[in-house]
């Protein structure tokens, strides 16, 4: 059995890098153990376009948490770091999401799992991929690998560190 709980994490304004850091700070104090990081990406704003590049990461976290637990800390540890929902798509200072949940499926008002933008976004998989290349979607059955293979996104995804 496959597990894993596994967060995206963004940033498009102020200072993106130090963003994350206090994310990744807030969440291993507030959800869980992180197991294991990506790289930092870089990617041109994906849906509304006429913003600021996205500095990205995927972590992989251990946690005793559930699914909602976990969604009810990050939109909390959002809104601590100055996260303000004005637009669908629009710049924000963090944006953090719940990719996988280990092999689990969730649907329901408040949380789809795995994330229905998975398989079209190159800015999710690229990241997603360098830490865990043959974990397999639990709905697509392919792996992280074949899905960012068969990726049709032509944005660029530019590792930074």
């Amino acid at each position: 059995m496959m597990e894993g709980i596994y967060l995206l994490l963004g940033s498009n304004l102020g200072d993106k890098k130090n963003m994350l850091d206090q994310a990744r700070n807030l969440i291993s104090h507030e959800i869980g153990t992180i197991i294991n990081s990506s790289a930092l990406y870089e990617t041109a704003a994906w849906g509304k376009e006429n913003q600021p590049s996205f500095y990205n990461q995927v972590l992989k976290v251990q946690s005793e948490l559930s699914a909602e637990s976990i969604l009810g800390k990050i939109q909390k540890i959002e809104s601590d770091l100055g996260r303000v929902r004005l637009e669908k798509w629009g710049s924000r200072v963090i944006d953090i999401d719940i990719l996988y949940y280990h092999q689990e499926v969730i649907e329901n008002e408040n949380l789809i799992i795995p994330h229905p933008g998975i398989p079209e976004r190159k800015f999710t998989l690229e990241p997603l991929t360098e830490i865990a290349p043959d974990y397999i979607h639990p709905i697509l059955k392919a792996s992280n690998q074949e899905l960012l293979y068969k990726c049709i996104d032509s944005l660029q995804v530019k590792r930074i560190d």
